[in-house]
């Protein structure tokens, strides 16, 4: 277990310099600068001449502006920075997490072209898919998060565009074998998208041959529970021209202020991930322990599904994991040991600075049948709250739990 804790937090650590650095202004003039960057807010750009205007519209792929839909400083800003952080090449700020998991799908998917989509998809990312993807003529087959190179490989077709992963799965954790599912997707022409949240800085994507990465900054990047933005990062130029032409004539962009924060945020993402997944593996552990607990979905315990590819392609673990109670234990139970916490907040959400809890039970659909947790089940975000405190407050939840079912 000591190994495993060391590389829990052991990632955080070295992201710690570029968050500080990059993604700054440009070096201090003469006269002195602020640390942080302004945040300019604009929709009109005036240019001193016509010529200067089309010199401009030409660099427009590499962020420059000429109206303010394509984004503000800042934008650019966090952009790079994100890319550094992805190791893309370069990276499209959005209004929010989903549109980061939609905007590639509609910019490399067209009518007649087929989808691959983990059953453990994100649910907005399910619902867009049987919805507007379908009434545009896109078929989507679901697969086993945990499918072997064989079944994906006979679930890909000749007009398979892209698979699409998201490692660990919402609500159910598994850690999805990447590398395998690129090497598939690659060989049949296909892009492989990942949603790559919870591994932010500590999962590489474009080591593992990840083509588009997304990210829903409004988590761990801007941190506070107060930003709504997400980011697509590309591994190459080719894919870089098509998701900003996409992007410009969607519409598709942050606001200054949201991005800003944004940036902000990241200043003290190491930190604040260091602490929180160490305290979410001390919560982890304790929960393991209990009698009322019949799994722990935490990426570093073998119990999780796809652990062992948690241990070879991940640098640490963030601070979200699910837990799964007794087959015998009631939902009504569980959802009073909910409603006892004090310090964990009820909400969908995740990534703050804050302890949230949210029950899975009834919430996740599937299209497969396996995988689905027997017992009730819940996931916790543990925030910057003392664990012990956290501890403290699952134990007296458990207790209520244990009085409802004698009741």
């Amino acid at each position: 277990m000591e190994n495993t804790a060391k590389q829990v937090v052991s990632g955080w650590k070295r992201l710690s310099s570029l968050l500080v650095q990059g993604g700054r202004p440009e070096p201090t003039p003469p006269e002195g600068a602020f640390v942080n960057g302004p945040v300019t807010r604009g929709s009109t750009v005036l240019f001193p001449s016509l010529d200067a205007m089309r010199e401009q519209g030409l660099r427009s792929h590499d962020h420059e502006l000429i109206y303010g839909a394509m984004g503000s400083p800042v934008q650019h800003e966090l952009e790079k920075l994100i890319a550094q952080i992805e190791g893309g090449t370069h990276t499209q700020v959005v209004s929010s997490g989903l549109a980061a998991c939609t905007l590639p799908l509609l910019t490399f998917l067209s009518a007649g072209d087929h989808l691959l989509l983990p059953d453990s998809v994100y649910g907005p990312t399910r619902r867009f898919a049987g919805t507007m993807l379908a009434r545009m003529g896109i078929e989507t087959t679901y697969y086993a998060p945990l499918a072997d190179e064989e079944t994906i490989v006979g679930l890909m077709r000749e007009n398979t565009r892209v698979v699409f992963a998201e490692s660990p799965g919402s609500h159910t954790f598994e850690v999805q074998d990447v590398p395998m599912l690129a090497r598939v997707a690659h060989e049949r022409n296909a892009l492989l998208m990942l949603d790559n949240t919870w591994g932010i800085g500590i999962f590489q994507p474009f080591r593992h041959g990840v083509d588009v990465s997304i990210q829903a900054l409004t988590k761990y990047p801007a941190g506070h529970s107060d930003v709504i933005a997400g980011a697509i990062t590309v591994a190459d130029g080719a894919l870089w021209k098509d998701l900003r032409d996409a992007a410009i004539q969607i519409g598709q962009l942050a606001g200054p202020d949201e991005c800003w924060l944004t940036l902000r945020g990241l200043r003290t993402m190491a930190v604040r991930l260091e602490r929180q997944s160490a305290s979410a593996l001390q919560v982890a552990q304790w929960l393991r322990g209990r009698p009322e607990v019949a799994r722990v979905l935490h990426p570093a315990f073998e119990e999780c599904p796809g652990h062992e590819f948690w241990v070879r392609d991940f640098d640490g673990a963030s601070s979200l994991f699910g837990v799964e109670l007794r087959a015998d234990l009631s939902v009504a139970a569980m959802r009073d040991m909910i409603d006892a916490l004090a310090l964990f907040g009820i909400g969908a959400s995740w990534g703050g600075y804050e302890s949230l809890v949210l029950p899975t039970t009834g919430g996740v659909r599937r299209s497969l049948p396996d995988a689905m947790p027997e017992g009730p089940s819940f996931r916790l975000h543990i925030g910057l709250e003392d664990p012990n405190d956290l501890i403290a407050d699952l134990e007296g939840g458990l207790e209520v739990l244990r009085a409802s079912l004698a009741g």
